[in-house]
């Protein structure tokens, strides 16, 4: 399989664990760091049709957590979210894979066996 493309933060270690898994595996992948690259709302806006962006958006991290109650109740769509999630790379949920039209959210080494091995 090809044109997999592996989208997070470097240093983050559910990042480390699911290249080294791609790795292992000897699939090659692309990664792109959204703490380097950035990412653009139009990516973050086709994820989110695709998996919706209350799974995206990661609510049990610290940048979530160190945001006052009336920023996080401020958060109520899709439409708030994307910006906040463009804004705050840290606020996406880690790895989010892309291959072909499918996206994946989180790592699942059962999932990955049955897609990618």
């Amino acid at each position: 399989m090809s044109n997999i493309t592996i989208y997070g933060i470097s240093t983050c270690d559910t990042i480390k664990k699911t290249l080294d898994w791609f790795k292992a595996n000897k699939l090659e992948v692309s990664f792109h760091n959204y703490k380097k690259q950035g990412i653009e709302t139009e990516k973050l806006t086709d994820w989110s049709k695709v998996v919706g962006w209350q799974l995206l958006l990661n609510k049990k991290g610290t940048t979530w957590r160190t945001l006052s109650p009336a920023a996080q109740l401020a958060i109520v769509d899709e439409y708030t979210a994307i910006e906040f999630m463009r804004q705050n790379t840290s606020s996406i949920k880690r790895p989010v894979i892309e291959f072909g039209k499918k996206v994946l959210v989180g790592f699942d080494e059962e999932i990955f066996k049955k897609l990618f091995a």
